[in-house]
C-alpha cells in the first residue's frame, strides 16, 4: 500500500484556506437559517429537535467563524480573552498572531 505524499488539510472541500477567503455572506446565511429553524422548533414545542439543532449549530464551521468574527470586530476586540492574549493582527498565512 502506497501512502500519498500530499499534505493533508481540512476534510471539507469548501473550507476556506485562510481568514480572508471566507465567504461571509454565506456564513451569515447559514447561521441565520439554523437560528430560524431553532426558533421554529421552539414555537412548535419540539424540544428534541431544538436540542439537536442547537448542537448542530454549535458544531458547524460557519457558527465558529461567525462567533470569532463578531468578537474580533466589536468594541471588545481590544480586550484580552480568558487566555490573556490579545490577537491584534494576522500573519501572512492568515493565522492569528499574538501581539
Amino acid at each position: 500500500m502506497k501512502v500519498s505524499g500530499r499534505k493533508t488539510g481540512s476534510a471539507l472541500s469548501h473550507a476556506p484556506d485562510n481568514w480572508y477567503a471566507v465567504d461571509w455572506r454565506r456564513v451569515e446565511r447559514n447561521v441565520r437559517g439554523m437560528q430560524i429553524r431553532i426558533a421554529k422548533a421552539t414555537r412548535e414545542g419540539n424540544w428534541r429537535r431544538v436540542k439537536a439543532l442547537q448542537r448542530m449549530l454549535t458544531h458547524t464551521l460557519s457558527a465558529k467563524l461567525y462567533a470569532v468574527r463578531r468578537v474580533t470586530q466589536n468594541q471588545g476586540a481590544r480586550t484580552a480573552g480568558v487566555d490573556r492574549e490579545l490577537w491584534d493582527r494576522l500573519n501572512a498565512d492568515g493565522k492569528p498572531s499574538a501581539g
